[in-house]
């Protein structure tokens, strides 16, 4: 049998959790089969964090000998927390998605502070990333990551975590006792077949269904743990018991920088529900959003990928429409998100699509397909809004080198993480102006591989009846090339946006003349330039005396 060796496994591991996001500032959303528009179960998740990268994480499976362990590292220090057993068997795991179509996301919402001191050592990566390599489906996969922290206790605050295979998808809202006890309190709700969810760095479920125990799972003292610290009432009926505000109480920060961004998918997907701006503009009473949606329509891959990409559109809170956004209309705000000015407390807007997103991913989770044909990871580093997502099939026995190099300190042109981030860096400072180029070569590049994945689809299902491991090797080998190309299109459009836009000129012939015409100010800042120092721009002759500004 084949044998991966413990020290192996551990630097894998190591790797993988030590390189997780440092804040809580990612997004998820959710759709169940019957919503999606060809059945397929999709998640997404943007792992976001300033001055963060994470190569492809890459988890080969393997089989072990009595007696194998796993080395826990600390996701924040990279330091040893502890020690678990291995198991005999696990399985094939590519960035969050393993080789039987599970795939899991996660969003932090820290919660309630008297709950933060660890009560043992899996925090929140381990959950995840073991998860994948020990589940088959999404029930396992919870049953998993909630046995690990009842086992060796938790080292994380407050997680909403995405769990999704080839049939269902689950929310999962999970958070450690600290010092009060041992291991976590938890709650997780199956999406309902034909809605979608979201989550974004807030605890979204309320009242559960205590009578549906085949769609909501939670741990024994989830009331029990709540009454016990005083956050619900022991006379109140189990009916009223809310797990939002039991360990993770609203404010107006997570009203406008989280739920915020679940009311931007929810308003995009069902527009005819038209769901108000009051609740997550902090507006007292407001209603909060449902848990579920039904969407208007199917979703599909395109549009998936499009809920992630937002800047508010469409709405009157759209992040252009601001003195903030500048003369090009740069649609993010740098941080620190909070100031303050003569005593009052302000922020940023905090939308889905941001500079700081490290990777982002779309999981497309197929039952009708074979499993290694069926899981398609939809993968892209740094900004969503100017990223291109690459198809990586979860039958590929390897990843591209440019999705598995590189480090955040040391520029490298060979990794996709600095390719693409050396374009959307360049762009921020002619925004309006660039983004039209980048749109222009994402959408050509997405379209192509769409187009080759119904292709690879057909070819790979003819060889996984004839000659698997002709299979695997298809789907690598498509897996990578693709990626690759899609990383080299990135590094030529940069080529061709640091010549088209040099100096802030804009090049729109191939000649070497005539001269190229300046970028220029559109006519409201202008007006706003010379409103703000009166006769300092004014081209005329001024009288003898007068003053000169």
């Amino acid at each position: 049998m084949k044998k991966i060796s413990l020290i192996k496994i551990t630097l894998l591991f190591a790797l993988s959790v030590m390189m997780m996001p440092r804040t809580q500032a990612c997004t998820n959303v959710l759709v169940s089969a019957g919503a999606s528009a060809d059945g397929s179960v999709m998640i997404s998740y943007l792992a976001d964090a300033g001055g963060f990268m994470d190569p492809l994480y890459y988890y080969p499976g393997g089989t072990y000998e009595p007696g194998d362990s796993i080395d826990i590292i600390c996701w924040h220090y990279g330091h040893l927390l502890g020690r678990i057993p291995q198991i005999e068997k696990t399985y094939r795991v590519i960035g969050n998605m393993n080789e039987h179509q599970v795939a899991i996301g996660e969003t932090t919402f820290t919660g309630r502070s008297e709950l933060h001191t660890p009560n043992g050592f899996i925090d929140y990566g381990a959950m995840m990333y073991i998860g994948l390599q020990r589940s088959r489906t999404a029930r396992e996969a919870i049953q998993v990551m909630t046995g690990l922290v009842d086992q060796f206790g938790y080292n994380s605050t407050g997680e909403s975590f995405s769990i999704a295979d080839k049939n269902e998808a689950w929310i999962m809202e999970f958070i450690g006792k600290g010092e009060h006890g041992e291991g976590a309190v938890w709650v997780a709700a199956r999406v309902p077949d034909g809605y979608i969810a979201a989550h974004a760095n807030q605890a979204r479920i309320r009242q559960i269904d205590w009578n549906d125990t085949d769609n909501w799972m939670w741990s024994d003292d989830l009331v029990d743990f709540a009454i016990e610290m005083g956050w619900f009432g022991a006379d109140q009926p189990k009916e009223e018991f809310s797990f939002v505000d039991a360990y993770n109480p609203l404010t107006c920060e997570s009203l406008l920088l989280c739920e915020g961004r679940v009311w931007s998918v929810f308003r995009r997907a069902a527009p005819e529900q038209d769901f108000p701006a009051e609740y997550w503009r902090c507006v007292e009473g407001a209603e909060p959003y449902p848990l579920f949606v039904k969407p208007a329509n199917k979703v599909t891959i395109q549009d998936m990928i499009g809920l992630v990409r937002d800047h508010f559109h469409d709405s009157p809170y759209h992040t252009i429409y601001s003195y903030a956004a500048g003369p090009y209309k740069v649609p993010y705000q740098w941080r620190p998100i909070y100031f303050e000015l003569d005593g009052q407390k302000y922020a940023w807007p905090r939308s889905i699509s941001q500079p700081q997103t490290g990777f982002s991913f779309v999981s497309q989770s197929r039952n009708w397909l074979p499993d290694p044909i069926g899981g398609i990871f939809w993968y892209s580093v740094d900004d969503t809004y100017s990223n291109a997502y690459m198809p990586i099939y979860v039958g590929a026995q390897r990843a591209a080198v440019s999705l598995t190099t590189g480090n955040v300190v040391d520029f490298d042109w060979n990794s996709a993480f600095w390719v693409f981030n050396l374009v959307a860096n360049y762009a921020y400072g002619l925004y309006s102006y660039i983004i039209q180029d980048i749109k222009a070569v994402q959408q050509e590049v997405e379209n192509r591989s769409l187009a080759m994945t119904r292709a690879v689809d057909v070819a790979a299902k003819a060889l996984y009846d004839t000659d698997r491991e002709m299979m695997y090797e298809y789907l690598t080998d498509f897996s990578v090339n693709n990626s690759e190309y899609t990383v080299q299109r990135w590094r030529e459009l940069g080529y061709y946006i640091f010549s088209k836009y040099n100096d802030r000129y804009i090049r729109t012939e191939d000649n070497l003349r005539p001269w190229p015409q300046g970028v220029g100010y559109p006519e409201d800042f202008l007006r706003r330039a010379v409103e703000e120092r009166p006769g300092y721009y004014d081209v005329r002759w001024r009288k003898p005396g007068e003053p000169i500004k």
